[in-house]
């Protein structure tokens, strides 16, 4: 359980600095501080994927809360508007808990003390909220003013005279209905015990600090219809829902304990466990969504790789899903997710990114599909199913070699000479290092690069394990080629580009650690031994890998202000949390005593215990800065982030036991001292 009381709460900055995020397993989400402000365009209590995981619109965007205490009223809300905080409801927040729903505790000084609690439940485009008076006096009121929105989450709204304002109310006053543009489905909130009072108004200019620090338009205007009021006597509880669903018949007090029961058995097995891996394996469970859109047809899964603002993404699925799906015991989760990305592949190619509805899959993507043999490959370690892999994955697999022997899309070859992978052309991005703003390309790493070569000598040489004949040249020559080009002696590691607008590129980057920790390592020995140690002494933080040298002139410490200063540190410095699983791998691998290199890897993750309680509570932020004290940026939740650690924990560091439900085969021809465990 994740607590604070009032030294945290009733502090402005510290509770708005902390974020709760509630899933709903559709793509969509509830949001907001542990003040109850909201202060990205993101934050709302019912953000619903219309097509899931995709048209995440903003329908409720909060609820005001009064409470009356005799004659003396008590505002319980919070917000930001130009020049001021109005009103200070979090002054009366005595207390906040994730345990596992976000829960508030507010005290007003007659001694009357409310529970709020939020929680969305699986497979639901709704929200619940539940009111109970803990103690105080025999009985208080409650007013609860919805503020209602219609809009994509990425945008803002302005008062409008398009906004359809009519609400219909249910005859027992305690339903109302509104739909603010057609196309969009109605929103209904539900309050029974309470009676709705029509008094429609615009709120104007909520101020959200969050996106003002980006640089970003920041001020919105909120539509409420009107507001509820109920009493609650000492001990009673009370519930609102708020949905795009039926509700006739919903019983959400049932509804919330069997979502409870379904988190906790998410865990199940994992007692054993630190508290911040039951912690992970948890938080695992917000990023599987489902992909009724997909390739696959109405029953896809993918992985949605960041919140609040984050799609599916190809390449961040396939680093995912090992750490969400496969040490968690989600087997039937993975093979469903790699199903449905070979069922995307064009040109030998997942896509890059599968986008919001009405678009198509983006392919600028030299690595993505590359991954994907490191996902099947932990696929059969974690579950032995040969006929899966050698039936469903593997003609997929030799057709991608195949497409990159002969070439594919933006300029994606094998070059004859030595059989490396080159790839890129001016204006494109398509390594993981992809920032763009306008023309702009800001790592654009056109060429060889180092780990996309390591990842393709991993390709072929899995594919050669499982016994198959491939259109690639051979692993081993790919290997010994790897060695010649990349090695820099000079630098006591590898280069990170070759044969690019530079013959050598000899940035310090972390890349080069992928040619360690791959199953297939392209470089093992003293080298591999060098790389690490390079790879340490400049590029690791308490929070994960720097993405250059601090030594590197072109190093930028700090992730801040516009788009244009946020995307030119995004990968000249700034740290990458998923990093640190690659990392741990290749550090244990090489290492003489792997009992003391274990040891010293898991104190490296202590610092995320704390992490857990700040930014997005329980989760693992995208971003932190390269520069002490390395504070947390970018989504406040990253799939990727939170998978590597979670699989390096369990994997490298037996952190964990294994869940009870999974297999114990690896990968053929993979020792145990090759995968980094003994």
């Amino acid at each position: 359980m994740i607590a604070f009381g009032p030294d945290i709460c009733r502090h402005w900055l510290q509770a708005t600095s902390r974020e709760w995020l509630e899933t709903n397993g559709l793509g969509g989400f509830a949001s907001s501080t542990i003040a109850g402000a909201n202060t990205r365009r993101y934050h709302g209590l019912l953000v619903a994927a219309l097509r899931p995981p995709t048209r995440r619109t903003v329908l409720l965007s909060k609820l005001e809360e009064t409470l009356a205490v005799g004659e003396v009223e008590y505002d319980l809300s919070c917000n930001q508007y130009p020049g001021a905080i109005h009103p200070r409801g979090y002054r009366h927040l005595r207390e906040f808990r994730l345990d596992p729903f976000p829960t508030f505790i507010y005290e007003v000084p007659e001694g009357a003390r409310l529970e709020k609690t939020v929680g969305m439940c699986r497979g639901l485009n709704s929200v619940i909220v539940r009111y109970r008076l803990v103690e105080g006096p025999d009985r208080v009121g409650l007013i609860v003013r919805p503020l209602v929105n219609c809009r994509d989450y990425h945008h803002l709204t302005r008062q409008n005279a398009t906004f359809n304002t009519e609400a219909t109310v249910s005859g027992a006053q305690d339903v109302v209905t509104i739909q603010p543009f057609a196309g969009v489905p109605a929103l209904r909130i539900s309050f029974p015990g309470g009676s709705f009072e029509p008094w429609g108004h615009w709120y104007n200019n909520f101020e959200y600090a969050q996106e003002a620090a980006r640089g970003l338009d920041y001020r919105e205007d909120q539509y409420s219809p009107g507001y509820f009021t109920c009493t609650l006597e000492r001990g009673e509880t009370r519930y609102l829902v708020a949905s795009i669903e039926a509700l006739e018949g919903f019983d959400p007090a049932a509804a919330l304990e069997e979502e409870r029961a379904r988190r906790s058995a998410l865990a199940g097995g994992w007692s054993g466990a630190s508290e911040e891996v039951r912690r992970l394996v948890e938080t695992a469970d917000s990023f599987i969504v489902a992909q009724r859109s997909g390739s696959c047809g109405d029953d896809g899964q993918g992985i949605i790789a960041g919140y609040h603002w984050f799609e599916e993404w190809g390449r961040d699925t396939m680093i995912s899903l090992p750490g969400l799906t496969l040490v968690t015991g989600r087997h039937d989760a993975a093979r469903r997710i790699l199903s449905e990305y070979v069922g995307y592949v064009e040109g030998g190619l997942i896509p890059n990114r599968i986008p919001e509805v009405g678009a198509d899959p983006d392919y600028n993507t030299v690595d993505a599909t590359l991954w994907l043999f490191w996902a099947v490959q932990k696929y059969l370690e974690h579950t032995g199913d040969e006929d899966f892999v050698r039936g469903g994955m593997l003609p997929r697999l030799r057709e991608v070699i195949e497409w990159h022997a002969k070439g594919t899309r933006y300029g994606i070859e094998m070059d004859p000479e030595d059989g490396l992978l080159r790839a890129g052309s001016p204006g494109t991005q398509l390594t993981w290092m992809d920032a763009k703003v306008g023309d702009w390309v800001v790592t654009p790493r056109h060429g060889k690069p180092v780990e996309v070569n390591a990842l393709w000598h991993n390709a072929l040489r899995f594919v050669e394990e499982l016994g198959a004949a491939h259109a690639g040249p051979p692993a081993s020559e790919v290997a010994r080629r790897f060695g010649e080009r990349f090695w820099n002696e000079g630098l006591g590691c590898l280069n990170d580009v070759v044969d690019g607008d530079v013959p050598e590129d000899g940035s310090l980057r972390p890349n080069q650690i992928v040619a360690v920790s791959l199953p297939y390592p392209a470089v093992e020995g003293e080298r591999a031994r060098r790389v690490v140690a390079a790879v340490k002494r400049d590029l690791l933080t308490p929070y994960g890998l720097r993405t250059l040298s601090p030594r590197d002139p072109r190093y930028r410490g700090r992730y801040e202000g516009d788009q244009w200063q946020r995307d030119g540190a995004y990968h000249q410095g700034t740290v990458w949390p998923w990093l640190l699983g690659p990392f741990i791998t290749a550090f244990v691998r090489v290492a003489e005593d792997r009992e003391a290199a274990r040891r010293e890897a898991r104190g490296w993750l202590a610092g995320f215990r704390e992490h857990l309680r700040e930014a997005g509570l329980g989760q693992v932020s995208e971003v932190f800065d390269g520069d002490p004290p390395h504070r947390a940026r970018g989504c406040i939740a990253q799939a990727w982030s939170v998978a590597e650690i979670l699989r390096a924990a369990v994997e490298d560091l037996d952190m964990s036991p294994r869940p009870p439900d999974e297999g114990g085969a690896r990968c053929p021809g993979i020792s145990p001292s090759e995968t980094g465990r003994s």
